[in-house]
Order: C-alpha cells, then sequence, then structure tokens
C-alpha cells in the first residue's frame, strides 16, 4: 500500500480530472475515499478533521483477525504485472488548443443537452475533446433508449429498445484504440460500448488496459468487476500493483460470495483510509451478506452519526430492521430518507419495507413501482416486490418480478428462493425444487435454503424423505436460527421407523429449547418420544424424569405421562423380580 501522503496527492488530481470529463459517480467516490484519509491533527486545525470524528470506533470493534497482516496480494491468484504505462494523475490536465470549445461543450454536458455537446466538439481533435463527445453521444443514445421503452412498453415493461449511437462509437473507437491515439478515459468508454453490445472478453482486456494505465476512475472498475462472474475470470486479469485494485478486489470478492476474503482486504484498507464510510458501508454488506445483523445494526447507526443524510446503502439497513422487526426504527428511517431525497430509488425501498412490515402490501409495492420507475435495474426492488406479491398470494406477478430480477442478476439468490417459494405455493414442487437448488448453489451457508428445499422433498408428489433428512442436517451445521431442522430431522428419523436417530435428533432439540428458554408444542412433542423411547429401552430412571417434567402441562399430554409413569413403574418391578 502507498503512503497515506500519496494517495492523498492522487486522489486530490483524481477528483479533479474526473469530475471535469463529467464522470461524477467516479469523482464523487474519490472524494469520498480522500476524506477516509486520517489528517495528521499536528497538521490540521479541527474544523479539518470533524469529518473524521466517530468512526474508528467502528474499526476497532470490528477488526477481523489477522487482518494487519494481510497483504496486498490477492488470495484469489490475481497477477501484478508493473509497467511503466501507468501515469500520474498529473498528465491529464487541460489540452489549451480545445479548451474554449471544451467549456462550451461541459457547460451543456452539465445542462444534459448530450447532442449540442457533442455537436460542439465535433471538429476537436484532443484526447480530452474526443473522450467528451463520445461520452455524451452514448450517454443521448442511453436517454434516448429509456424514451423508446417507456413509450413502447411503459415504465417498467420489457423492451427491444436499443443505444443507437453504439455502432458509430465502437468503429470509432476502435480505430483510436489501433493508432494508439485514444487515452484510458476513451477506453472506459470503449469497454462500455462493448459490454452494452455482448462482447464481454474484449470489453475485459479494454477495461484492463484503461485501469492499468489510469488507475483512479472506479466507474471503469466498477464496469469491470461486472464482466468477473466468476473466480476464473478475475484469476485471469492482469492488473498493475496500485492500491486501487485491492479496493476491486474488495469489491470482486465481494460480488462472487467470498465474504470472508472481502472483510480482510477491506480491514487490510482500513490501515490508509481508516475513516472512509464507503469501507464502513462494504463491510457492513458482508456482514449482511453473512447474517450477522447485530453488527450490520450497529455500523449503519455509526454510519448515520458521521453522514446524517446519507442513503447509499440504507436500504440494506432497513432490510436489517425489517428482520429483526424494529417498528419504530424502521419508521425514523424512512420518515429521514424521506425528507432526505424522496425520489431515490432507496428512499422508495426503505419506505416500501416499513409499510411491508405494517401488513400494508399494497402500498408497499407501490413503492417499490416508484423505486423502479426511477431505476428499471434497481435489482433490490424487484426481489421486494415479489416478496410482496407472494405474501398478497398474487404468483404469477411475484414470479414476473423474481424473473426480472434473475435477469438483472443471475448470481441473486435471494430472486431464485422468491421463484422457488412462489412455484411452491402454486403446488409444482418439481419446478420448485428446481430454484431452490438454484439458490443453494449461490448461497450454501444459508439454513433457509436448505430447509426451503427439504420441505420440497417432503411434499407428496415427491416423498423424497432420505433426501429431506440431507438437506436438514445441511441446515443444521450451517446454523438454523429458526431452529427448524432439529425437529424435523427427529420426526422423519421416527417417521422411517429410525427410533435411535430420532432420540438423538429429539434430545438436541431439546436441549436448545432449554438453553433458548423456549416453550410449546415442540417441546412435548420431544418429551413424550424420549419418555416412550427410554421406557422401550429399560432406560427407566431417564423415562421417569421425561415423564416428570410432561406432569407439568395441562392437556392430554399430562394424562399420557401418568400412564407411562403407571406403566414404567410396573416394568421395574418386574425386572426387580424377575431378572433376565
Amino acid at each position: 500500500m502507498s503512503s497515506k501522503e500519496t494517495c492523498r496527492t492522487e486522489l486530490r488530481a483524481a477528483v479533479r480530472h474526473l469530475s471535469d470529463r463529467g464522470l461524477y459517480s467516479a469523482s464523487k467516490w474519490a472524494a469520498e475515499q480522500l476524506m477516509g484519509i486520517e489528517q495528521d491533527p499536528s497538521k490540521h486545525t479541527p474544523s479539518h478533521t470533524r469529518f473524521q470524528r466517530g468512526s474508528s470506533s467502528i474499526r476497532r470493534r470490528f477488526r477481523t483477525a489477522g487482518a494487519a497482516e494481510s497483504s496486498a496480494t490477492p488470495s484469489g491468484g490475481v497477477s501484478y504485472v508493473s509497467t511503466p504505462s501507468m501515469v500520474g494523475p498529473e498528465e491529464y490536465d487541460y489540452d489549451p488548443i480545445d479548451s474554449d470549445f471544451y467549456l462550451l461543450a461541459k457547460s451543456y454536458f452539465d445542462c444534459r443537452e448530450y447532442r449540442r455537446a457533442a455537436h460542439v466538439l465535433r471538429d476537436q481533435t484532443g484526447k480530452k475533446a474526443v473522450f467528451l463527445r463520445c461520452y455524451a453521444l452514448y450517454l443521448a443514445g442511453e436517454k434516448r433508449k429509456e424514451e423508446e421503452m417507456i413509450e413502447l412498453e411503459g415504465p417498467l415493461g420489457k423492451s427491444d429498445a436499443v443505444n443507437r449511437e453504439l455502432v458509430s462509437l465502437e468503429r470509432e473507437l476502435s480505430t483510436l484504440r489501433k493508432n494508439g491515439t485514444i487515452d484510458p478515459f476513451g477506453l472506459y468508454i470503449y469497454g462500455l460500448v462493448l459490454k452494452e453490445k455482448g462482447n464481454e472478453n474484449l470489453a475485459r482486456s479494454v477495461l484492463v488496459e484503461s485501469v492499468n494505465i489510469y488507475p483512479w476512475n472506479w466507474s471503469a472498475w466498477s464496469e469491470l468487476q461486472t464482466l468477473c462472474t466468476t473466480i476464473e475470470a478475475l484469476n485471469s486479469l492482469n492488473i498493475n500493483n496500485h492500491w486501487m485494485k485491492d479496493f476491486f478486489l474488495a469489491s470482486a470478492y465481494q460480488e462472487l460470495r467470498m465474504h470472508n476474503e472481502s472483510l480482510a482486504k477491506y480491514e487490510y484498507l482500513q490501515g490508509t483510509f481508516t475513516f472512509s464510510n464507503y469501507i464502513q458501508a462494504q463491510i457492513a454488506k458482508a456482514q449482511y451478506n453473512l447474517r450477522e445483523f447485530e453488527q450490520v445494526e450497529v455500523i449503519f447507526e455509526e454510519l448515520l452519526r458521521n453522514d446524517p443524510y446519507r442513503i447509499e446503502d440504507m436500504d440494506m439497513y432497513s432490510n436489517v430492521l425489517y428482520a429483526k422487526e424494529c417498528f419504530s426504527a424502521l419508521s425514523y428511517l424512512a420518515h429521514r430518507v424521506f425528507l432526505t431525497d424522496k425520489y431515490r430509488p432507496e428512499s422508495c425501498c426503505i419506505v416500501g419495507n416499513y409499510y411491508s412490515l405494517k401488513g400494508q402490501h399494497e402500498k408497499s409495492v407501490m413503492y417499490f413501482r416508484r423505486a423502479l420507475k426511477l431505476n428499471k435495474n434497481y435489482l433490490s426492488a424487484w426481489t421486494l416486490m415479489g416478496h410482496e406479491y407472494v405474501e398478497m398470494k398474487n404468483t404469477s406477478a411475484a414470479v414476473d418480478a423474481y424473473r426480472r430480477a434473475v435477469d438483472i442478476n443471475p448470481c441473486d439468490y435471494r430472486a431464485w428462493y422468491g421463484l422457488g417459494q412462489a412455484y411452491e405455493m402454486m403446488g409444482m414442487p418439481f419446478y420448485a425444487l428446481h430454484y431452490f437448488k438454484k439458490s443453494v448453489f449461490l448461497q450454501p451457508n444459508d439454513s433457509r435454503l436448505w430447509i426451503a428445499m427439504a420441505q420440497c422433498f417432503e411434499t407428496e408428489q415427491l416423498h423424497m424423505l432420505e433426501e429431506a433428512i440431507k438437506c436438514y442436517k445441511r441446515a443444521v451445521n450451517c446454523n438454523d436460527r429458526e431452529a427448524i431442522a432439529l425437529h424435523q430431522l427427529a420426526k422423519l428419523h421416527c417417521e422411517l421407523g429410525q427410533t435411535e436417530e430420532a432420540a438423538f435428533y429429539y434430545k438436541k432439540d431439546l436441549e436448545r429449547m432449554e438453553a433458548e428458554e423456549r416453550e410449546g408444542p415442540n417441546m412435548v412433542e420431544a418429551l413424550m418420544f424420549l419418555a416412550q423411547h427410554c421406557k422401550t429401552q429399560k432406560k427407566f430412571d431417564e423415562a421417569e424424569v421425561y415423564c416428570t417434567r410432561l406432569l407439568d402441562y395441562t392437556g392430554p399430554e399430562k394424562e399420557t405421562a401418568k400412564s407411562l409413569l403407571r406403566g414404567i413403574r410396573y416394568a421395574r418391578d418386574v425386572v426387580e423380580h424377575f431378572p433376565p
């Protein structure tokens, strides 16, 4: 990792260059990381360090063991290639010949008049002007494509509309690349165009070329990440050794569900970017995928204290509050983001979650649809809307929403799981099993998915009890928090006449219920089975203990326990008087 001062200098220059080219998301990301580098208190007044106060407590609390020793070398084996081609950010200042035309074009660009901007630069040959012209044409094509989609199919319909500028842009940028007259920003646009046209291999190569020359463009890294859908694709990249690569690998590992590797990378990066809110949010995302909801909640509470008007990633926080049924906290969060910016997809999803928790599913769907009108490819909204349709028993609409989600991201296990649930509701267990298998392949450590698959095997149409037992065992090994798997394992073994195995799982279930201080019909069932089993096995003392506990209940089990106790005492007398 480079020194803090080096990173700071590079990021300051990158913020200017990216912003000057209209790459605002990348510029914002770079500025946030710049503020995440700890300032030297001896060199700065308190007003310069106030943004960084309060963030260190998260870092202390959730530091991963061994993170400090983590090196910049990726565990996935992505090779480092040192080349002299990477230049400093200062190389990308104004081209004086183009500057006046560029200033006018950039003004039009900032006003979203993309074709006017491109027209102003039509005869300019400087690399910076060529980039802005191509970028403006690309965005103009995207804007027109969105308009055509709405005109043809409505805001949420499917459409065959395409960006009509892609062909001419590909032709021009390909020629510039062959002639060696393209800069890394032009390569970024070329990579975008190739990705849109489905030429993923060449797009990967072009984007790698772009980030190797200019590594501070986070937008280029993000596009490259979407093209690395397997660890093999990630390992095949030849990327220069630069600290930005560690950010890329941490994010890529997260998308590839390598959450522990991702956490280790982010902990390593925190050594330099101690106060980065982005890193804190990504750590929370990894913990969320590992279902460590308590830790996620603490991180997001601290993030909101440091950045009270933040909306990015807050929909994930709302999912945690929803899962924990924190009505007041979710209500407060929904009110807060609604006042900050109610026309953001994240805000709409948070409000949708709030109404879902209140049981107002129609209103919840309305907000998820609003989120999708703002961003048609917002994955969470499609998945959450599918969940709402399942609650409303509208299975056809649920299936459509989940299918749209997997079209956007085939690695979204929640959408595959939702499809399985929908087909299960329709009484089609073979289809449901197919989708549950897809979800469990993507998220093998989630006990809920194994339980859903086991219940599918238990259905009357399949009745594959041995397969169900295997799934429930996997659920137990995946820390089944709902305590469903142990009880079901006991019942299935009992149904198959495997009484020893049934007794083993009933005991384990009983121990867990006692540890969690839970009462209920499952405890009665476990005590009843164990009392009868121990009596059959002539373990009279143990059977008597279980029967005595059953006497504390008031239902028919109390009379059954009394009858068992009489049988146990009689059997014990027989054994004492007539030993074998």
